[in-house]
């Protein structure tokens, strides 16, 4: 007897949807056989559980009984989390895309039993508004059509599946160079908003790995423009409404161009990401702006995204992957935002004395400032920062007295919902900042968090030698996609670079080899999305470009580039180079959203060996060390070494410590610097990498 069997997930947003009348199903192998054995069409609904417009669709549609009726007679509806099967999530976003629509989630796709697609669309309301169809109207007129008109209906059934298989075949184009890495880096500082930072219009989102990318074009070219492109929209996203001046973290994005309002949710990879960017460009600038906020965000990320497993008591831990941007009002009803704006009257209330310094400081009006809120939020206030950071001391103590004292009062009002599960690769970015943020301001207790962090996805989250994709209450699930891999790998060799712990190295050796049996796509060059034993996909998505995270492609293409420079096996070298020309430079414009993958190239054609020879590591080799942690710039890699290396073509071969004393060997392209053995020479050395 059909029902809904959500019920039985570990998915946080599929157990929002288990007493909706909707007979939901998850994908997987009944379903599937269902439709087929019923020969009817399959409604695939995609979302995850902080997205708004999907909280609007289950609650107008998928908790209508008359809706429900409609989908259960007609359909087998089956409900995706798409972090927890972005695999699924970018097949049928591509398909819609062939179809001539814009993507987006909720994800609404119709597909023949056999999983293929015939049409679709994103939020429908449940009467016709927008210039949208009512989702009522949507659900006959296809269940007619594919009741009447079958043959039409899925006519380009066929060619949209054939399509999907072609973008992930390779392209005949040019080989990367530095030239091309420069055209790609001018042609994007043009879609810059030179006096707001960010890229131009709204809504904004941080675009991390694009600002990285922007990054070591300063660093390569030494052009201002690309200097003040970064910094200037880190500054501002800091003082902007985007960052939430209470608590810590960043939301997702905002919904103006002068990041003051926010879409409120926040999310683990945004904040990794920001938090990795912000702490390498103050290694730059010694900001004071953004150590603060990396602090703030790191102490947020431990306040409120901790995640244990109660079975073990042994400090490990990860993060839960985001906050929803609603919470529960006076009535009941969930709105966005009501968790983080203010009245004036709230904050008079609360702060007494302190109530005029803080509201001069972060803006805080009658008429309030989230002027397209519509009538619901008149007076409502989004925080932010209108005096420079930081002012003078006396000032900076009233205002962290005041922020402290409206935090104790926001923390009373009901919580936006928290989505509990683990991801590989979210973490895996939550690794790499902590690690980038513990070497950058010299603080060791992050760097022990990473460690933390890295063990319990090592730990929990390994089943029979394959690494899970995602694990909630106890529960691990999924089978990694290519990201996770990819950015665990990335996240070993960060803590490697960062310890010399040869465990992480010989970790994500380890991954690195599995990616290569599992992900490789044969002959087409570059990996694939899903492994090539997943059977419950219509195609094996092969991409590389760059959205709110970096492509796993891209990450893999550094992964790569960091094991041939940290051990000289022409082997990572050769898969390295394979997969960058797997997505060959057409032109300028056709890799532009690849900045992951180009910054990775960068790295493998120029980057720069650094070998830290002498044993006593605690007194003469650790300053050394601490240096080239602690430089400016990212286009290299660090390594420990005791001065016995035996291996011809290691980096550390035939380099020895100097008089006893340590030294440290800059190499690049297979030519090494005289060694030094001092700070200051190093600091010299490492200039412009």
């Amino acid at each position: 007897m059909a029902h809904n069997r959500l019920g039985e997930q570990t998915s946080p947003y599929l157990l929002q949807h288990k007493d909706n009348p909707v007979h939901w199903f998850a994908w997987g192998e009944e379903a599937l056989a269902l439709a087929k054995q019923l020969d009817r069409p399959i409604l695939l609904s995609v979302g995850y559980s902080s997205c708004h417009w999907c909280h609007v669709m289950a609650h107008e549609s998928f908790a209508d009984a008359q809706t429900a009726a409609l989908m259960n007679e007609h359909f087998i509806n089956i409900k995706v989390d798409r972090e927890e099967r972005p695999d699924l999530d970018v097949i049928y976003q591509s398909a819609l895309a062939l179809m001539g629509q814009s993507g987006g989630w909720p994800l609404t796709m119709f597909l023949t039993p056999d999983a293929k697609p015939f049409w679709g669309g994103t939020y429908f309301p449940p009467e016709p508004r927008y210039g949208r169809p009512g989702f009522k109207e949507v659900l006959v007129g296809l269940s007619d059509a594919w009741r009447q008109t079958r043959t039409r209906v899925t006519k380009n059934v066929d060619v949209i599946v054939e399509a999907l298989q072609a973008l992930s075949q390779p392209q005949p184009g040019k080989t990367l160079d530095m030239k091309i890495l420069d055209q790609v880096a001018s042609g994007m500082l043009r879609t810059i908003d030179p006096a707001l930072g960010g890229f131009r219009g709204a809504p904004k989102f941080p675009q991390t790995p694009y600002l990285k990318f922007l990054w070591r074009a300063w660093r390569r070219t030494g052009s201002a423009l690309y200097f003040d492109a970064v910094v200037t929209s880190l500054e501002r996203m800091a003082q902007g409404g985007i960052y939430d001046h209470l608590g810590g973290g960043f939301a997702r994005y905002s919904t103006d161009e002068e990041w003051r309002v926010p879409h409120f949710e926040k999310m683990l990879y945004d904040n990794a990401l920001l938090v990795s960017l912000m702490s390498e460009v103050y290694k730059e600038t010694r900001s004071p702006l953004l150590k603060a906020r990396v602090e703030e965000t790191i102490d947020w990320l431990m306040r409120e995204m901790k995640i244990t497993d109660s079975r073990h008591n042994d400090g490990r831990f990860a993060f839960a992957t985001a906050l929803d941007a609603d919470s529960a009002g006076a009535d009941g009803h969930h709105q966005e935002g009501l968790y983080y704006i203010w009245s004036e009257d709230e904050i008079d209330a609360a702060l007494g004395a302190n109530a005029p310094l803080f509201k001069q400081t972060y803006g805080v009006t009658t008429q309030g400032n989230w002027i397209d809120g519509g009538d619901g939020n008149k007076g409502a206030n989004v925080l932010v920062r209108r005096t420079a950071y930081p002012g003078a001391p006396a000032v900076e103590t009233a205002i962290n007295e005041a922020r402290h004292t409206l935090l104790a009062v926001r923390h009373k009002r009901p919580r936006p919902g928290r989505d509990d599960k683990v991801l590989a690769d979210l973490n895996g970015l939550a690794v790499q900042a902590l690690s980038d943020a513990a070497t950058a301001f010299a603080r060791p207790a992050w760097l022990g968090l990473a460690q933390n962090v890295f063990a319990f996805i090592c730990t929990t989250m390994s089943v029979d030698g394959r690494l899970k994709r995602s694990w909630t209450n106890g529960r691990a699930a999924h089978r990694a996609v290519l990201d996770d891999l990819a950015q665990m790998s990335r996240a070993a060799l960060a803590l490697f670079e960062a310890t010399g712990d040869e465990g992480y190295l010989a970790q994500a050796e380890a991954w690195t080899a599995q990616a290569d049996d599992l992900f490789w796509c044969d002959s087409d060059g570059g990996y694939c999305l899903s492994a090539r034993d997943a059977t419950d996909v219509i195609t094996r998505s092969r991409v590389c470009a760059d959205n709110a995270l970096p492509n796993g492609n891209g990450t893999m293409a550094d992964v790569l580039a960091r094991l041939y420079l940290i051990t000289g096996q022409e082997g990572y070298r050769a898969k390295a180079h394979a997969l960058i020309n797997a997505f060959p430079a057409e032109s300028p414009d056709a890799i532009a959203n690849m900045p992951t993958l180009l910054v990775a190239y960068e790295l493998l054609a120029t980057g720069a060996q650094v070998v830290v020879v002498g044993s006593d590591a605690t007194t003469q080799a650790q300053p050394l060390i601490d240096a080239a942690l602690t430089a400016p710039g990212s286009l290299r890699v660090i390594l420990r070494a005791d001065g016995d290396t035996t291996l011809p073509g290691h980096p550390a071969f035939g380099k020895t410590a100097l008089a006893g004393q340590a030294a440290v060997y800059v190499c690049r392209d297979g030519v090494c610097h005289e060694p030094v053995t001092d700070v200051a020479s190093l600091r010299k050395a490492l200039e412009g990498l």
